[in-house]
């Protein structure tokens, strides 16, 4: 079985391509532009011959749809995944997110594969008023570009999985930390207490209350859900950990697993009530009922997730 993942060379891409290599004899494609991928991501396997690297954009269809060839299989990782961003460009999520996934699902058209999975994101819902959030929950009302791009992709996966025999996982993620993250608030955090162990400039009030969990758990539950996957031809996942912590007590995990002491926080006090930027949700917890019940369970909560992930930052 050929494995095409495009952004594979990412953070969650390289993980997954990790995943699917040491579990099984099949082979894989990566397929990335390397804007925010890192070649040594990579390294563990890229000498074997069971990974092809394809350096190549999701924009350019023609080279896309010849990389693809041959494949059996489709992870859709790549994408623009900077909230924030959509603030000061209008286009670029359009441009990255949806575009790019219209230029995937046409090249699977061309080439005949079946099946997809996408990495889809917990901000489809925007301010939910059922906490947790179930995959059921409606209508989806993204506050951000960002969440509007991810939850326009995911119309278009379903549509061609209607119009063209195909079928699809969509994986709806809370907030995904650990080894080789490159993007977050705890990225940012440790790079600006390496900066100023003194004091750490905390965005938004303090009090947003998100859930977070491990990338290991993150591909683990995508490669489990796509080996059961029933007769439907969209399933949906909420992926994540069932409880949250806020934005203090994730700075509070921060500044004790890089050994500081004595930090002040300084909050910006933010946009609208108290969020960190503008499409900032503050409040976010999946119900992952569905996840459980499928027969996977994550290995720890937000807060073990956090501090894992600061340990992978600092050793």
């Amino acid at each position: 079985m050929i494995h095409f993942v495009t952004g594979g060379a990412g953070f969650i891409g390289s993980n997954l391509c990790d995943r699917l290599l040491s579990c099984s004899k099949d082979r894989v494609v990566v397929y990335d532009n390397f804007s925010s991928g890192n070649m040594e991501f990579l390294g563990r396997y890229r000498k074997d011959s069971r990974l092809k690297i394809v350096r190549g954009d999701l924009l350019d269809s023609g080279a896309l749809g010849r990389a693809m060839k041959g494949a059996d299989f489709v992870w859709h990782l790549a994408a623009n995944p900077d909230v924030r961003v959509g603030e000061g460009d209008t286009y670029v999520h359009v441009e990255q997110n949806i575009l790019a996934t219209r230029n995937v699902l046409e090249a699977m058209r061309k080439n005949g594969v079946k099946r997809i999975a996408f990495t889809s994101t917990s901000t489809v819902y925007g301010e939910a008023t059922i906490i947790p959030t179930p995959e059921n929950y409606g209508p989806c009302v993204p506050i951000s570009l960002y969440g509007a791009s991810k939850l326009a992709c995911e119309a278009l996966i379903s549509s061609y999985c209607f119009m063209f025999d195909m079928s699809a996982v969509i994986c709806r993620f809370a907030n995904c930390v650990g080894r080789r993250g490159t993007h977050g608030v705890i990225f940012d955090f440790v790079n600006k207490l390496r900066d100023n162990p003194k004091e750490l400039e905390i965005l938004g009030d303090g009090r947003q209350n998100k859930s977070y969990f491990l990338v290991d758990d993150c591909v683990g539950a995508m490669v489990h859900v796509v080996k059961r996957k029933g007769g439907n031809r969209v399933e949906i996942y909420n992926v994540g950990f069932s409880d949250m912590i806020t934005v203090t007590e994730l700075a509070e995990i921060v500044v004790s697993g890089m050994g500081l002491s004595d930090v002040k926080f300084l909050y910006t006090g933010g946009v609208d009530g108290g969020r960190g930027w503008k499409g900032d949700v503050k409040v976010m917890q999946l119900s992952v009922e569905k996840l459980l019940g499928s027969g996977y369970g994550m290995t720890c909560g937000s807060a073990g997730a956090v501090r894992e992930a600061v340990r992978c930052m600092v050793e």
